[in-house]
């Protein structure tokens, strides 16, 4: 079938079914869908299985756009380990910055053929980069978690990891705690969210009892919320990342607040970032370069017809310092 007769079989405009095959200029989605969906059907753009006939030797990694923003080292440790891993088995990396939801740079690379798989290294509830690569059974992995297996996932135990900092705070004498995590449509801050709160039901806390600050921290929000959380007496602080543990920590050391000795303070992700304060900060420390190597490498050995594994959990530690009258 040539581009005049899928243009005329879907009743658009030869100039619209150039653009959607192209993956350039503005285009509907429903109907971008549309054609891609039938110009494979008619085998005008190759499967995913045929593209991997005729590698690019190229893998496409999406990181959020808020990578330079946010201060947080994970997404640049994580995609050193990928291009790691990915030089030693012959391949290179494409890097997409993407808004989220925003997979217009995930369709250009995909459907231009410019990669043999996909790699997203931030986890989302309703996915629509997931759902578009896995419709079209695009080789796809993923450092989180993903309610569909089909896409390769690596990814720490959040949850675990955070039910066992915190049933450790509390087995150091701390009941009143301060949560503060940003985006729930994060699958990783819903994880943990969910393990601060088992943990306090496992050891008989009361939720309702307990301070939670969700959603997007500003620099000038921070005061309201230091003076909440003081004036609610709380002992120990959460933090769901080392970007948010170094906001709340620079400002409570600026007020003048003693850590942790008028507060205790946590990170539910352990960086370099964090080692500039004094006393040193009780974390979870994930290993995010090898949580690339290891997404990067079952993604690889897939596209080769080797042999991969297609759900990983990494190991994390606690890491149990004078922030938290830890050693």
């Amino acid at each position: 079938m040539t581009q005049d007769e899928l243009a005329i079989k879907l009743g658009v405009s030869k100039s619209t079914v150039s653009r959607a095959l192209s993956g350039k200029g503005r285009i509907g989605e429903k109907t971008r869908d549309q054609i891609i969906t039938l110009a494979r059907e008619q085998g005008m753009l190759k499967t995913s299985g045929e593209t991997r006939g005729t590698r690019s030797r190229n893998i496409g990694v999406v990181l959020p756009a808020d990578v330079y923003s946010s201060g947080s080292l994970y997404f640049h440790d994580c995609l050193l380990g990928i291009c790691e891993v990915a030089s030693l088995l012959d391949y290179h990396v494409l890097i997409i910055i993407g808004m989220m939801n925003d997979i217009a740079g995930i369709r250009t690379l995909v459907e231009n053929e410019k990669v043999d798989g996909i790699i997203l290294t931030r986890s989302l509830e309703d996915d629509k980069a997931v759902q578009y690569l896995t419709d079209i059974h695009f080789p796809t992995g993923i450092t989180g978690i993903c309610e569909n297996d089909d896409v390769i996932q690596v990814d720490t135990d959040n949850e675990a990891a955070t039910e066992h900092l915190t049933s450790l705070l509390i087995g150091r004498g701390f009941s009143k705690f301060a949560l503060i995590v940003e985006d729930l449509t994060y699958n990783v801050n819903r994880s943990r969210r969910d393990g601060f709160c088992k943990a306090l039901l496992k050891n008989g806390i009361m939720e309702n009892n307990q301070a939670f600050y969700i959603g997007t921290l500003k620099k000038d929000n921070l005061d309201a919320i230091i003076s909440d959380i003081m004036s609610k007496k709380v002992e120990c602080i959460v933090c769901g990342d080392d970007t948010i543990c170094t906001l709340i920590t620079s400002r409570l050391q600026a007020d003048g607040y003693r850590i942790p000795q008028d507060i205790a303070i946590a990170s539910l992700y352990n960086s370099s970032n964090l080692n500039c304060f004094s006393p040193a900060i009780t974390a979870v420390n994930v290993p995010a370069i090898q949580v690339g190597n290891m997404i990067g490498r079952q993604l690889i050995n897939y596209l080769m017809g080797k042999e991969y594994v297609q759900k990983t959990k990494m190991d994390y530690e606690i890491l149990l310092r004078k922030s938290t009258n830890g050693i």
